[in-house]
């Protein structure tokens, strides 16, 4: 059995994830279910001695059924957020991600059967342009994919309410 990086101690959560930034003809991919009303990125925590690279190959996989290749590391991403619903109602909530820009495939077939928490999954190409018109996290993605970037950048964002 795999382990999360990650744990809960009386009402604070910490999560160490790896995350994707999959960009073709204009549009990211994400990710949504049935449960929750908002978009999120295709990814997943990083198991115990496993590399981020080696788990965002791995959760892209796992969600899209397709075997995409690492660019590289984009984003640093601390954030701070408290959950209203779901599986992490109640706590404070602290996740650590790595952001991977993944090159591009130049098609957006996919070949998804994807499951978190036995919900079914469904991937959707939203334009960048568009971007803001959805509830989606990380809540820095438009701004980030609406630049020219070079290197590494550290993004934190506090939502705690």
């Amino acid at each position: 059995m795999m382990y999360d990086c990650g744990f809960t101690k009386e009402n604070r959560w910490f999560r160490y994830r790896a995350a994707a930034i999959i960009i073709e003809d204009g549009c990211v991919l994400l990710a949504g279910n049935e449960l929750e009303d908002y978009y999120y990125s295709i990814g997943g925590g990083v198991h115990m001695g496993e590399k981020a690279e080696d788990a965002v190959i791995r959760e892209v996989y796992e969600e899209t059924g397709v075997r995409y290749e690492i660019d590289r590391l984009a984003v640093m991403h601390e954030n701070f957020f408290n959950n209203n619903s779901g599986m992490l109602k109640g706590l404070e909530c602290h996740e650590i991600c790595l952001y991977f820009l993944m090159k591009p495939r130049g098609t957006k077939e996919l070949n998804s059967n994807s499951f978190t928490f036995g919900v079914k999954e469904e991937m959707h190409w939203i334009p960048i342009d568009e971007l803001d018109k959805y509830k989606a996290f990380p809540s820095f993605l438009k701004n980030y994919l609406s630049r020219t970037h070079q290197g590494i950048e550290h993004i934190v964002t506090d939502e705690r309410k």
